[in-house]
C-alpha cells in the first residue's frame, strides 16, 4: 500500500483537530492543577474512575468511529488489564508504570483474539460475538477473582487483601488524579498519532468501503487487527489506572452488561468527537455519584442514559459533543453576523 493510494481520505473531522486539541489541552491543564485541590476524597476517587473510563470509552471510539466496527467487549478487556496489573504489581513488585504497560499489552493480546471474528464479520454479528467474549471474560473473572497479594498463579489470599502500590510520585488521591489525567492525555496523543498517520487513512478507507480499500492496496486484515490491538491496549491501560485508584478490584464489577453501557454512552457522548469519551466517562461515574451525593438513587442514571441513547440515535448522531460543537458554531456565526452588521 502506498501513501498515494490513501490521499484524499482524511481522518474523521481532521480539519478541526488542532483547535480541539488545544481545547482539550487547556481543559486537561485546568483539571490537572485546579481540580484535585478543590475536591473531597469522595469526588477525587470518582474522577479517578471517570478518567479510567474515559480511556475505555476512547477504545470504543477508535473501533466504531475510525473503522466502523462495533465491539461490546471493551469493558471486559478493562477487567483483563486490571487483573494483569494487580498480578504483576503484587507478584513481582514492579513499578506502577511497568504494571500499566503490561496491562495494556496483555489486554491488547486478548483484544486480538476478540477481534478475530471482525476479519469476516461486521455489524450485528460482530457485536454479538464480542458480547459473548465479554460474557466469557466475566465468567473467568467471577470464577478466579482478582489477585490480592496471595501466592500462586492466581495470587489469591485467604487473609487480608493487599492494596495495589501506586506510583511513587502519586501516593495520595489528589496526586493520583493528576497522574490519571496525564495518562489519559498520553492515550489521546497515541490515538491522535494513529488517526493523523497512515493507519488513520487506511481505517478511513475501510470504514467507507472495504472493496475500495482493497482496490487501493490497503491490507484490510492487518489494519483491522491493528485497530483491535490498539483498542485493547487502551482498555488494558484503563484497567490498570482503575486498579491503582481503587487499590483492588471486585470480580462482580465487570458484567458483560457494562460493556453494552460503555458502548451506548460512547454514542451518547459522541463517538466521532474527541470530547465524546470524556463526556462518556463523566456520565458513567460522575453523574451517578452526583445523584448519590444528593441522596437520589444512582440507578436512576440508567434510565436517563436510555433516554439519552434514544435521543442520540434519533436526533443527534454525533452525540452531546456534536451538539455542543454545533451550538458553538451557531454562536460564532451569530457573533460574526452582529459584527458585520455593526456600524
Amino acid at each position: 500500500m502506498t501513501d498515494q493510494s490513501l490521499e484524499g481520505v482524511p481522518p474523521i473531522r481532521a480539519a478541526r483537530l488542532p483547535l480541539r486539541g488545544i481545547a482539550l489541552g487547556v481543559a486537561a491543564l485546568i483539571a490537572l492543577y485546579v481540580l484535585p485541590d478543590a475536591l473531597s476524597n469522595y469526588w477525587l476517587r470518582t474522577f479517578i474512575s471517570a478518567a479510567a473510563l474515559t480511556i475505555a470509552s476512547l477504545s470504543v471510539s477508535v473501533l466504531f468511529a475510525q473503522v466502523g466496527m462495533v465491539s461490546l467487549a471493551q469493558f471486559g478487556l478493562l477487567g483483563v488489564g486490571g487483573w494483569f496489573a494487580l498480578r504483576i504489581s503484587h507478584g513481582l513488585g514492579v513499578p506502577f508504570e511497568i504494571a500499566l504497560l503490561s496491562a495494556g499489552v496483555s489486554a491488547a493480546l486478548v483484544g486480538l483474539i476478540v477481534g478475530l471474528p471482525a476479519l469476516r464479520m461486521r455489524g450485528l454479528y460482530l457485536a454479538i460475538i464480542t458480547l459473548m467474549m465479554a460474557g466469557a471474560i466475566q465468567v473467568l473473572i467471577s470464577a478466579f477473582g482478582f489477585p490480592d497479594g496471595g501466592p500462586g498463579i492466581l495470587g489469591k489470599s485467604t487473609g487480608a487483601r493487599l492494596m495495589m502500590a501506586r506510583p511513587l510520585i502519586a501516593q495520595g488521591d489528589g496526586a493520583y488524579l493528576r497522574y490519571a489525567i496525564v495518562v489519559t492525555v498520553l492515550c489521546y496523543l497515541l490515538v491522535l498519532a494513529h488517526v493523523r498517520g497512515r493507519p488513520g487513512r487506511a481505517w478511513a478507507m475501510i470504514r467507507r468501503s472495504e472493496v475500495c480499500a482493497l482496490a487501493g492496496g490497503v491490507d484490510i486484515v492487518a489494519y483491522k487487527v491493528w485497530a483491535f490491538a490498539l483498542a485493547g491496549f487502551l482498555a488494558g491501560v484503563a484497567g490498570a489506572v482503575l486498579a491503582g485508584g481503587v487499590g483492588q478490584l471486585d470480580g462482580s464489577a465487570f458484567p458483560a452488561s457494562q460493556s453494552i453501557m460503555l458502548f451506548a454512552l460512547t454514542i451518547v457522548g459522541g463517538a466521532y468527537s474527541w470530547f465524546g469519551p470524556i463526556i462518556a466517562g463523566l456520565m458513567l461515574r460522575a453523574f451517578p455519584a452526583l445523584l448519590n451525593d444528593f441522596r437520589v438513587d444512582g440507578n436512576i442514571a440508567t434510565m436517563v442514559f436510555g433516554i439519552g441513547l434514544l435521543h442520540a440515535l434519533i436526533t443527534a448522531p454525533h452525540g452531546i459533543a456534536g451538539q455542543l460543537s454545533d451550538l458553538a458554531g451557531r454562536l460564532r456565526r451569530a457573533v460574526g453576523g452582529e459584527r458585520k452588521a455593526g456600524p
